[in-house]
């Protein structure tokens, strides 16, 4: 039991940080700091997709579900292969939703960096 609730946290994990993907950069529009992280993870998101890599919380994914007796994913299957692909939105719109995520990062950002000129920028007001 205690190596499926292992996977049950990795999963969540993973689910928490694809949601901090997306949605990080609106969270740094109150927290400013929080950009350093979210930047961290949009470049390791990039590097993983691009570069083809499983991502280290597949790989424990699949190890708990061996020391659970259960039969792991294919390595070749990754979380978002498994989880995201076919169940969130069809596998033919994958190239779409990349570009969709991208573009949310993108705005969020945008936000992020106006908003922080219309707080450093002197008020002309007397």
């Amino acid at each position: 039991m205690g190596y499926r609730l292992l996977t049950t946290v990795i999963l969540v994990v993973h689910f928490g940080f694809l949601a901090y993907l997306l949605l990080g950069g609106f969270v740094a529009w109150h927290w400013r700091w929080t950009i350093w992280p979210h930047l961290a993870a949009a470049v390791w998101g990039v590097t993983v997709v691009v570069g083809k890599l499983v991502c280290p919380l597949t790989y424990a994914e699949h190890w708990s579900r061996r020391q659970a007796g259960e039969v792991g994913a294919a390595t070749t299957q990754g979380f978002i292969d498994r989880y995201v692909e076919g169940v969130l939105f069809p596998e033919r719109l994958t190239a779409l939703a990349q570009v969709l995520l991208a573009l949310t990062v993108f705005a969020s950002w945008t936000g992020f960096f106006l908003r922080g000129r219309r707080v450093q920028r002197p008020s002309l007001r007397a």
